[in-house]
């Protein structure tokens, strides 16, 4: 039994031997192609050097793979080497570092700030960054013309529907994100002139699209419902451009539109006043006979009477609609708030010490309210504008509530009438003459109650645009240039201070509908 088991433990030494030997010659020989010949590590005299035009490739067969796997990982410490090997330049050809030459020019330096910046190699790049600054400041624009040339961006053509195209042709500059942009919005907007408004979509895929007599009807229904809709509410009008592109031109471009909303007394300027049209109590103007023949025109019985347009278009104002933005005009869907605060010193007692003066925080506001007819009115308050401007109104003016009635913070309302500088329909005689835009306003004085009041107040602000949010917004701020109190009895003029107060800023009241009387 020992003998045999000696001889089995030869057997199997030699056998493992032999194994060995084999697995040996079998790694020597695949290992020997897998580091290149050209490689910095191991060079001998006697090889012949690879060609670097093609990038090295490795192909291991799969029993040395596997055997790779049973005899354990192998750690290549130059893998970095190899990686820069396998980088391939701009030609196409396999650089090694070695041969790279070290940038000397600014631009150079930028290029590899660059390349070492795709790479992530941040640390690099800010050094190469920092070089190439130091020798030219302008780098950054040679790097941009040498390899961003404007030459390399092709123009985009102008005309994305060409002229002969049929109506139907839908143009692609109307739907695709990616076409040319208009050069401007007038353009833009001439461009949905061909356009039809387009019915609602069907509920589902299956279910016919569902009637929409709105976008069959002719150009003269829409402009006449648009024109109905601007007269109740221009606002309103205005938005139905957001609609569709059909009703952005006829909003943007149908002038008829605007002109009936110019000259017309609902919302355009036939509602101005530009002379004394009401007492300051609101009654009718006398009117005596000399004032009547001086403004009637001379009559004839052989020439027609000629009759000026009272809002004609100017350079100023070349259309109706541009004229309704920017010539000044009063809004009667609103009430003009201004509102003061101030800080005045506080009263110190003898027994008080203290390091600190108390102050009184003031803080009251100015009403104002125009109505079409060329009256307003003016109230001075500390209560605050929720609780005021639905009570003011005419029937709530003067008429002594109890204290416990809402409306008795009308108490203190004054009447008045206004008119509006630069009357369209008379010439400027000369350069004194006031400009547009100029609102005067004569109220009740402070004796408003007496039989026989003889004081008057004057007010002289001058109609400008306010910024909010959404940008300018026209005739929605009156600057103070002026606050008079006039004695009747003496006929002396007083001048108001207005050290603290601000600028009225208009704001909409829905239950004044359109104004009123």
């Amino acid at each position: 039994m020992a003998g045999d088991t000696a001889e089995e433990l030869e057997r199997f030494r030699q056998q493992w031997q032999e194994e060995v030997s084999a697995r040996s010659r079998v790694a020597a020989f695949s290992s020997k192609p897998a580091r290149p010949a050209g490689s910095p590590h191991r060079r001998s005299s006697g090889t012949t050097q690879p060609d670097r035009t093609a990038a090295p490739t490795f192909h291991k067969p799969y029993r040395e793979t596997e055997e790779a796997d049973e005899f354990g990982e192998h750690a290549y410490h130059d893998l970095e080497n190899q990686d820069e090997l396998r980088k391939l330049g701009e030609a196409g050809e396999g650089i090694h570092p070695s041969t790279r030459q070290e940038p000397s020019s600014a631009l150079e330096h930028y290029e590899r700030a660059v390349e070492r910046e795709t790479e992530g190699n941040l640390g690099d790049s800010l050094s190469h960054y920092r070089k190439a600054y130091r020798l030219d400041a302008g780098v950054d624009r040679l790097y941009k013309n040498k390899h961003f040339p404007p030459s390399s961006f092709k123009s985009k053509p102008t005309n994305s529907n060409p002229s002969n195209a049929a109506v139907t042709v839908p143009n692609p500059a109307h739907h695709s994100l990616d076409g040319p942009p208009a050069s401007s919005i007038s353009q833009l907007i001439s461009s949905f002139s061909c356009l039809s408004i387009p019915p609602a979509e069907p509920p589902t895929e299956a279910s016919p699209p569902p009637p929409c007599p709105f976008s069959t009807a002719p150009s003269e229904i829409l402009i006449n419902i648009l024109l109905q809709t601007a007269i109740t509410d221009v606002g309103s009008f205005a938005r139905l451009s957001l609609v569709c592109k059909r009703l952005a031109y006829l909003v943007s471009t149908e002038d008829r539109i605007w002109k009936d909303i110019c000259l017309g007394p609902e919302v355009g300027f036939a509602g101005m006043h530009y002379k004394w049209t009401r007492t300051i109590t609101g009654g009718p103007l006398p009117l005596s006979i000399d004032d009547l023949d001086n403004e009637l025109p001379a009559l004839s019985i052989f020439e027609p009477i000629p009759i000026p347009d009272p809002f004609p278009l100017t350079d100023t104002y070349p259309t109706y609609k541009r004229m309704f933005h920017l010539r000044p005009r009063l809004r009667f869907n609103g009430c003009y708030i201004s509102t003061v605060n101030y800080i005045r010193p506080g009263g110190n007692t003898a027994s008080q010490v203290t390091f600190n003066t108390p102050v009184h925080i003031v803080t009251y506001y100015r009403y104002l309210r125009f109505f079409r007819g060329g009256t307003c009115a003016s109230l001075l308050t500390t209560t605050e504008p929720g609780e005021v401007v639905h009570h003011l109104t005419k029937e709530n003016m003067h008429t002594h509530h109890a204290g416990g009635l809402p409306s008795a913070v009308m108490n203190n309302a004054l009447r008045g009438r206004w008119k509006l500088s630069g009357d369209p329909h008379q010439a400027k005689k000369d350069e004194e003459e006031e400009d547009e835009g100029i609102v005067h306003i004569q109220t009740e004085g402070a004796d408003a109650g007496h039989p026989n009041p003889k004081y008057i107040y004057k007010m002289a602000l001058q109609l400008m645009n306010a910024r909010n949010g959404a940008g300018a917004t026209r005739n929605n701020k009156l600057v103070w240039r002026g606050y008079w109190s006039y004695n009747k009895l003496t006929a002396d003029w007083a001048e108001f201070g207005l050290k603290n107060d601000k600028a009225f800023i208009w704001s909409r009241v829905r239950s004044y509908g359109g104004g009123g009387e």
